[in-house]
């Protein structure tokens, strides 16, 4: 399946999860096995040569993370929402666009000195996968890039990751 095609089974829905915020779904994409398949080949042409992890953030930057480790033959660390880790390594928190919300790096999963992309579904204002890349940084590994499926352009995430390396399969 041609990305394009495979991009285009994402879902929007609106006023979720609240009035307001246009929501992107990804289940169908994840549910059609051509589609799933050009993304992960997508994302992973996108994530630098030279990276030793790669960093999936909850819960479908763990999909896509997982399946492009698999295809790159790279290991993946989860960042996790609060609660969810019996040890923490560190934790960020940051602002959504309709909240707040934290990220926690599991202990012992990265090492000072590797490298790290950091692959998520969607970039909106950019506040997630900042948090990420200072969660990341404050463990002292070095973020290669940032590499989403789909970018919502009008919400400015880029700005807010302004200096890194930034690859989206789709701006909107």
């Amino acid at each position: 399946m041609e990305l394009d095609k495979a991009l285009d089974l994402i879902a929007d829905v609106p006023d979720f999860p609240e009035p307001g915020v246009l929501f992107r779904d990804l289940s169908p994409l994840f549910a059609d096995a051509a589609g799933f398949k050009a993304v992960t080949d997508g994302l992973a042409a996108t994530v630098d040569p030279d990276a030793d992890l790669l960093a999936g953030v909850e819960a479908r930057g763990f999909l896509l993370a997982a399946a492009v480790g698999y295809a790159r033959g790279l290991g993946v660390a989860l960042i996790r929402k609060p609660g969810k880790l019996p040890r923490v390594a560190g934790r960020v928190g940051y602002t959504l666009e309709y909240g707040t919300a934290t990220v926690e790096l599991p202990e012992g999963v990265v090492r000072p000195g590797q490298r790290v992309a950091v692959l998520d579904d969607v970039l909106a204002t950019g506040g997630t996968v900042a948090a990420t890349c200072k969660l990341l940084e404050d463990a002292k590994v070095q973020v290669t890039g940032v590499s989403v499926v789909m970018e919502l352009g009008a919400l400015g995430g880029r700005s807010v990751l302004e200096g890194r390396r930034v690859e989206a399969l789709r701006v909107c």
